[in-house]
Formats: structure tokens, C-alpha cells, sequence
């Protein structure tokens, strides 16, 4: 099986995913950027892919970096080169015949280029509804599991369940 390598277009997810876009729309970008490596963080965890974020800071001189951050790694560009670009470049060296890449963006020429290269392609749109889907399901897994493991204990009383076994030994008398 392949190694699955997700590469995030951090900017496209904050534009596009709901509660995201609701930050940015008040002002509050850092907390949309803390809150899009919380949620891929998570998912992360659910997917089991190497996950890279990609933040554009091609208008911001010095800035470009690459770190680890709650299981991903965290990428801001060089100043001048774009997200697009360097999604482009990586995900045209990443993939192999032993990684399998997929990059989210919205951004419809990005799409086009890394799907030519043989990665995959998923809008914003699709990526977080795999999201959810995956928390519905870690979700559902674990109130499965709670349930299995809950004593169950009997919504009758003592003296009630004494009656009841007095009762079905009377009828299995009758039988």
C-alpha cells in the first residue's frame, strides 16, 4: 500500500470551510490558522497520512519557514513565491510509485497541474466534508465502544425481579 501524503492549501481551507471563514470575516486570521491545524491535526490522527499545511507569505519579507505542529508539518513560503507554486513543486517531487499524494485547494489551475502530475485532487469543499464524516465515525466508534463496556444495570428492584422469576416459574409450569 501506498504512503498517502495530504497536501493542505491553508488559505483555500480558511476561505472555504465555514467556521474558518467566519474568523477571518471577524478579523481573527491567527485563530482561523490555529483552528485549520487543530482540525487537520485531528484528522490526522483519523486518516493516518502525512499532512502539510501550506500558508502563502509570498507579500511577507523574512518570513518563510518549515515546522512541526501537532503532527503536521507547517510550511509559509519564501517571500515572492506563492502556496500554489510550491504545493506545485512539492507534490511534483513527492509523488511516486510508493507515495501517494492528494492536494486540497480550491484553486482550479493548481487542480489541474498536480492532477497531471499524478496526485490527487480535492477541493476544499470535499476535504472538509471527509472531515466530519471522520469525526461522525470516531464519534459513533466510541459510543459503540462506551455501550459495550456500560454495566447495564436493571431497571428493577430487587423485590421486582424476585416477583418476575416467581411469575415466569409459574408459567413454564403451565407449559
Amino acid at each position: 500500500m501506498k504512503k498517502q501524503t495530504l497536501i493542505v492549501d491553508a488559505y483555500n481551507m480558511i476561505g472555504n470551510w465555514p467556521q474558518l471563514a467566519k474568523l477571518k470575516k471577524a478579523d481573527q486570521l491567527e485563530a482561523a490558522r490555529d483552528e485549520l491545524l487543530r482540525i487537520l491535526s485531528n484528522y490526522h490522527k483519523q486518516s493516518n497520512s502525512d499532512i502539510i499545511v501550506v500558508f502563502d507569505a509570498m507579500f511577507v519579507p523574512g518570513l518563510s519557514k518549515s515546522y512541526k505542529q501537532f503532527n503536521l508539518e507547517v510550511v509559509w513560503t519564501e517571500e515572492g513565491q506563492t502556496a500554489d507554486s510550491y504545493i506545485e513543486a512539492l507534490a511534483g517531487k513527492m509523488q511516486s510509485t510508493l507515495n501517494q499524494v492528494t492536494v486540497a485547494t480550491s484553486d482550479q489551475a493548481e487542480q489541474w497541474t498536480v492532477f497531471s502530475q499524478g496526485a490527487l485532487r480535492k477541493p476544499a469543499w470535499e476535504l472538509y466534508q471527509d472531515i466530519k464524516r471522520a469525526n461522525k465515525e470516531v464519534h459513533a466508534t466510541a459510543r459503540r465502544y462506551q455501550d459495550e463496556n456500560t454495566v447495564r444495570h436493571s431497571p428493577f428492584d430487587e423485590q421486582q425481579l424476585e416477583q418476575l422469576a416467581a411469575l415466569r416459574d409459574q408459567l413454564s409450569q403451565r407449559d
